[in-house]
């Protein structure tokens, strides 16, 4: 599929990609803990948003991933809001990040990834780290689709299909985004060498690897240590360009309801990534702004 941002990638320049919209917006001090998480600012205060993919833009940021990760039709209807007003919210989800792109002070070209989470997400209790939800294929159709058409209308740059947890749920968004005129890229949340549903990443990367749609593919919310690997198998099974963006490296310790262990996320390792063929670089959770800078440093031009 040709576009912009195809072109863009393959030109062979890193795109550096934003990092965890939920942590900026809690250091702005915005409550996240309800079940729509930063979803939920797009209701109540999307000048929030914007501002958050602003910090990520002017610390190097060519890509903002929008706040729609956990934006979802049945989790605004758990709140009353219908349908009609849930495809308002998520296509100003595209538009806060298309904002806070036009106020950035750079020359450079700036690019919008609109968020796609799983189905785990919406449940809202951790089964998008687990995957394979006891629902058939067009149950989690039905649940995609709509939403997908919603974020491919507002015209973002690039669908990002991420976090997704096993391959039964990555087939149903390669045969969705078959039909959409947007290009996509396809990110995993892995451990070691495999889905989180423990799927071998060959196999799941290889489902995308004759989808014209999806020009990237890799990994996210992960382990830093688990991104390597899934550079070189990514790379070698589709011949497509690689995304990774990762978690800090602290571990979330959910009965204490913190994070903890050591922040291992470091530019050393961003520099290993391009070099194995990683294409479009962030950070996820726990990664910040001055992070996101770091990256930027380290993958610009000599």
């Amino acid at each position: 599929m040709t576009s912009d941002f195809a072109d863009a990638l393959a030109s062979g320049r890193p795109l550096v990609l934003d990092g965890g919209l939920s942590n900026q917006l809690e250091s702005a001090g915005h409550d996240l803990t309800d079940d729509l998480w930063s979803a939920r600012l797009l209701a109540e205060d999307p000048g929030a948003i914007t501002e958050a993919h602003l910090a990520y833009f002017e610390a190097g940021a060519d890509v903002a991933i929008t706040s729609s990760y956990q934006a979802t039709f049945e989790g605004f209807a758990r709140r009353g809001i219908g349908p009609e007003r849930a495809a308002e919210l998520l296509t100003l989800s595209v538009a806060a990040a298309r904002a806070a792109a036009r106020r950035a002070r750079t020359d450079r070209r700036l690019w919008v990834a609109a968020s796609a989470g799983p189905y785990g997400a919406m449940l809202a209790d951790g089964s998008e780290y687990r995957g394979r939800y006891g629902i058939g294929a067009a149950a989690l159709e039905r649940f995609h689709r709509p939403r997908l058409e919603v974020l491919a209308a507002a015209r973002p740059d690039v669908l990002a299909l991420e976090t997704v947890p096993d391959t039964e749920e990555a087939a149903v968004l390669l045969r969705v985004v078959r039909s959409l005129g947007v290009p996509a890229w396809l990110s995993y949340t892995v451990t070691g060498d495999r889905t989180r549903a423990g799927q071998p990443l060959e196999e799941a990367f290889a489902l995308a690897a004759d989808a014209e749609e999806v020009i990237a593919v890799g990994v996210n919310c992960c382990a830093p240590e688990d991104v390597p690997g899934a550079v070189e198998t990514a790379a070698r099974v589709t011949g497509k360009s690689v995304v990774v963006y990762p978690n800090s490296g602290e571990a979330w310790n959910a009965e204490a309801r913190s994070w903890e262990g050591p922040y291992s996320f470091d530019a050393g390792q961003v520099r290993r990534w391009r070099a194995a063929g990683a294409r479009l670089i962030g950070g996820c959770c726990r990664v910040g702004p001055g992070t996101i800078r770091s990256v930027a440093a380290a993958l610009a031009p000599v």
